[in-house]
């Protein structure tokens, strides 16, 4: 078996392990920026073999220089979604907001005591 059988190439910024819907830089950001035990982040994922973990640190220690560049544009991407999000949030989210401020404005118009 290659290395490469371990994954689904979907596109350049889209590589998930078989048989899953995890893609790499789940696998990678625990064991990179969390420092995981490989064995720990195959326990969080129950979909995961300890095997797929391997696979994808072999396959980012093989290919360091690619996969730490689709590692930062994952992480640059997931900064401009969250901060779109803040800009301009759901429907769904203005009216929470909403319910949150107008219960805040009675809880302070209520004497305590």
């Amino acid at each position: 078996m290659q290395l490469e059988d371990y994954f689904n190439i979907i596109n350049a910024n889209d590589i998930r392990l078989k048989g899953t819907r995890i893609g790499i830089e789940t696998i990678l950001y625990d064991f990179i920026y969390k420092a995981k035990t490989p064995e720990e982040i195959a326990q969080t994922y129950s979909s995961l073999t300890l095997e797929q973990v391997y696979a994808t640190i072999l396959y980012y220690l093989h290919n360091k220089e690619s996969v730490s560049q689709y590692i930062a544009e994952w992480l640059e991407w997931g900064r401009k979604m969250r901060e779109e999000q803040e800009n301009h949030p759901s429907p769904i989210v203005q009216k929470l907001m909403k319910i949150k401020a107008q219960k805040k404005a009675n809880d302070l118009k209520v004497p305590h005591g």
